[in-house]
């Protein structure tokens, strides 16, 4: 009797098991529908690409599809755009900081043309696939379309040089977002990496003319790269919200391209939104390694400060060999779990309407899961995970940005 009653308890426990495994599995299929539905039917913006670079590279074709487990490839192309649901990318139109010099300033400016034709010319040679934008509206049309919608953001003030018509100049070439400073000090304001000189100056004078042009044109002023003081100096001179293009949150990460709680709360106070970026670095806090630190000093005494190498030559020998290094010494990875701790952490703390995503594919952005533009329904489905509602997800896509974008439009008019 007693055998009997024990093979019928466990009869019965292995139907329960079985049951709870179904029942997890059609949870998860639907789980997997929704975030797929939603990733669909939200307009999907990223605030930071560095992909304008590779346009310039010879037989480098953006409108063809690149297997994206060769280094080669890079992380976006538009027929991953597509395949990853991408709807508008904000391309970097990036100048490394030189001399602050007439001939460094020229210099600048020359190399920002060469990326802003190379764009244009993207356009023409793929009209099916891309257009360029310069609007909210443009980004919602092209969307219907079916076509991915080209933003133009200019990493690193520093090709304005003091010429403050030039920020009027580069708006009229399809410009909308200015990220003031990159990796040292301009003369716009100091930069959170400039280690040659400590102090911090914060926003100069002709920087507070910089942003307020900027606010008459209707440019979002990006605070990535800016240093602390200067981040607090742009908020006070500015009339319209501003954005953090690709920068994370830095009681997660202790990195100083990342914002303080403090930073964010004045980012809400403004209007503003924060684009969480995807380098691992500003993501997670790697583990130490002596051996790729020194490596790495080594690669700077040899050709110094990768934001202070102009030359084009240089900068790929720069770059060959500090991926030599990664692969030789390389970091555990962040993940998309930790992307959206960062996005977690920004929502407690100030709210949903206050972030984004500003992955900098192509400039070192990449997170295990999400490697490359094809990548991007996984974040959807993490958030999904996470219980964010359709609308969250809209917002955190793209909803926070553009209105943002809207505002600063607006206060050109104002």
């Amino acid at each position: 009797m007693k055998q009997r009653y024990f093979t019928s308890g466990l009869f019965f426990l292995a139907i329960g098991l079985l049951l709870i495994s179904c029942t997890s599995q059609t949870d998860e299929a639907d789980l997997l529908i929704r975030a797929k539905d939603i990733h669909e039917r939200v307009l999907t913006v990223d605030t930071h690409a560095d992909t304008p670079s590779r346009l310039l590279r010879e037989g480098w074709i953006i409108g063809e599809w690149h297997n994206p487990e060769e280094r080669s490839s890079g992380c976006i192309d538009l027929p991953r755009m597509k395949e990853g649901g991408l709807d508008a990318e904000f391309f970097a139109v990036f100048v490394g900081q030189g001399e602050r010099t007439p001939e460094g300033y020229v210099r600048a400016k020359e190399r920002a043309d060469r990326l802003l034709e190379a764009l244009y010319q993207m356009e023409k040679d793929h009209p099916d696939l891309v257009e360029i934008a310069t609007t909210p509206d443009d980004a919602y049309r092209l969307e219907k379309l079916g076509k991915r919608a080209a933003f133009i953001g200019m990493e690193n003030g520093y090709p304005i040089g003091k010429d403050l018509e030039l920020v009027k100049y580069f708006y009229d070439r399809g410009v909308r977002y200015i990220t003031l400073c990159h990796g040292g000090d301009n003369d716009i304001c100091d930069s959170s990496f400039e280690r040659r000189n400590p102090e911090d100056n914060g926003l100069t004078d002709f920087g507070k003319e910089v942003v307020s042009e900027c606010n008459r044109l209707g440019i979002m002023v990006d605070v990535s790269h800016a240093s602390d003081k200067s981040f607090f100096d742009i908020l006070q001179t500015t009339k319209a919200p501003v954005i953090a293009s690709h920068s994370s949150v830095r009681a997660i990460c202790d990195h100083p391209r990342n914002l303080t709680d403090e930073m964010l709360k004045a980012l809400a106070e403004n209007g503003g939104v924060i684009q969480i970026c995807f380098v691992s670095s500003f993501v997670k806090t790697p583990e130490p390694n002596p051996e790729r630190d020194a490596a790495t000093a080594q690669l700077e005494e040899k050709y110094g400060s990768r934001s202070d190498i102009s030359d084009a030559e240089t900068r790929k020998k720069w770059r060959e060999e500090y991926m030599a290094i990664r692969e030789k010494f390389p970091e555990e990875r962040a993940a998309i779990k930790d992307i959206i701790d960062h996005i977690d952490h920004v929502v407690d703390l100030i709210g949903v309407d206050y972030v984004g995503m500003g992955t900098d594919f192509d400039g070192g952005g990449g997170v295990d899961g999400c490697d490359d533009v094809s990548d991007m329904p996984n974040i959807t489905e993490e958030l999904v995970r996470r219980g964010y509602s359709d609308e969250d997800i809209q917002k955190i896509w793209g909803g926070n940005l553009m209105r943002v974008f809207r505002e600063v439009e607006n206060s050109e008019n104002q």
